[in-house]
């Protein structure tokens, strides 16, 4: 069987399906359970838009844009505080459309998403401080 990379994926069929690996977009999305749906991007993407991109390094990522800049995007998983910069359209192979948790389809463009993603994003100070915390207590009284 032949593997394709997302990027010849997504150009052959116009999606791709498939399970996330790692937690930097918990609690949206939970590692090796929910699969996530990818489709080829039309156009600049906007704030709260979750793309998949390929950084320089050749690592794939799906992290939320929580600015759009002229020649960038800035960017951070929902799991994440620190954000990332000089992301840009040429790194972008497709953009999250929905999430499939058992069996049930959560579409990026329904209103539970939305809401989830305000509440989330908007306090993003607030939840920074929370994911800074709960990584600080974690490490100090898991040894």
């Amino acid at each position: 069987m032949n593997k394709s990379t997302f990027e010849e994926e997504i150009n052959r069929t116009g999606n791709l399906v498939y399970t996330n690996v790692g937690d930097s977009m918990k609690p949206l999305i939970r590692q090796g359970k929910d699969l996530i749906v990818i489709e080829k991007v039309n156009g600049r993407l906007k704030k709260y838009d979750v793309p998949l991109y390929k950084r320089d390094s050749g690592q794939y990522v799906l992290h939320r844009i929580l600015k759009v800049r002229e020649n960038d995007y800035v960017i951070c998983g929902d799991n994440r505080w620190q954000r990332e910069y000089g992301i840009t359209d040429r790194h972008i192979i497709g953009v999250l459309t929905a999430v499939i948790r058992d069996g049930k389809t959560l579409s990026a463009d329904s209103i539970k998403y939305r809401l989830y993603v305000h509440l989330w994003c908007d306090f993003f100070p607030v939840r920074a401080f929370i994911v800074r915390a709960y990584n600080y207590l974690k490490r100090r009284f898991s040894k």
